[in-house]
């Protein structure tokens, strides 16, 4: 049975995404995907400085990721901020082939008894002990030009990697339209060419710095990741983008951060 604070999570995202969605994307079968572009939910958990996470992160392994899997979310990454800009952060991606999916993954807690069961120590924290400091989540649509996580072979295998996060705002919302369609348009292609190996490119439909757009990229380590983008900035296609007047002026703040993946991320 469908509950009162699902149907309120369910029609409060579907109204504030149609305007911007294909009427298919909203109601395709939660789990399913049909080769449309997935969408992501982006958490981003504040810790208190000094506090301890391992709660936290014991339910993420134990009750969180096994829940999302069974829901369909296959890959699931989690990540540790390696100089926190904000705070103490843990990162948390999930994709979803719908937007249903991603309301029903909203609702594991109340849904999920096997979620519930293994992660009630988190779960029924006590006040004075709480597993985190506050989380902020956003609400992501993959680009067309990349409409998928795609996963290099390192993180496949579980190798040593590091991955990059970076937010991309823009001051009107028709810039930041113009700031995706270039991606779309050759970026994304040149990051891939250039070993930057892109894992998902993702515009914000909600959450707080809007209008903005998320991407990540990966490398097996810092050395790698530094000499991909040197040979990005002199790539004879992003010369060519970023002197296009089309696309001037389209980010008014960039925020990059690095980010390490925990032992148990699936990314």
């Amino acid at each position: 049975m469908t509950t009162p604070r699902r149907n309120f999570i369910k029609t409060s995202l579907a109204v504030s995404a149609a305007a911007v969605l294909p009427a298919t994307a909203l109601s395709a079968a939660p789990g399913t995907s049909s080769g449309k572009r997935e969408f992501y939910e982006l958490r981003a958990y504040k810790m208190k400085p000094g506090a301890s996470d391992a709660s936290l992160h014991a339910y993420l392994e134990k009750a969180l990721i096994p829940a999302c899997n069974r829901q369909g979310s296959a890959t699931v990454g989690v990540f540790t901020e390696n100089t926190p800009k904000d705070g103490p952060t843990v990162w948390v991606l999930i994709p979803h082939a719908t937007l249903n999916g991603l309301v029903a993954g909203q609702s594991l807690v109340e849904t999920d008894p096997a979620l519930k069961q293994a992660g009630a120590a988190y779960l029924l924290t006590p006040k004075a002990a709480p597993g985190f400091d506050r989380i902020d989540s956003w609400l992501l649509h993959a680009f067309t030009g990349m409409p998928i996580i795609e996963l290099p072979s390192y993180s496949k295998a579980r190798q040593p990697r590091l991955f990059e996060l970076r937010m991309y705002e823009s001051y009107s919302e028709v810039k930041a339209l113009k700031k995706i369609a270039m991606f779309n348009d050759g970026e994304i292609d040149v990051m891939r060419e250039v070993g930057l190996a892109p894992v998902f490119f993702g515009q914000s439909l909600t959450g707080p710095n809007l209008p903005h757009l998320t991407y990540m990229t990966s490398a097996p380590d810092a050395e790698a990741h530094k000499r991909h983008w040197d040979a990005f900035k002199v790539h004879p296609t992003w010369e060519k983008l970023k002197n296009d007047p089309q696309y001037a002026d389209t980010v008014s703040k960039n925020t990059a951060r690095i980010l390490s993946p925990t032992a148990y991320s699936q990314i």
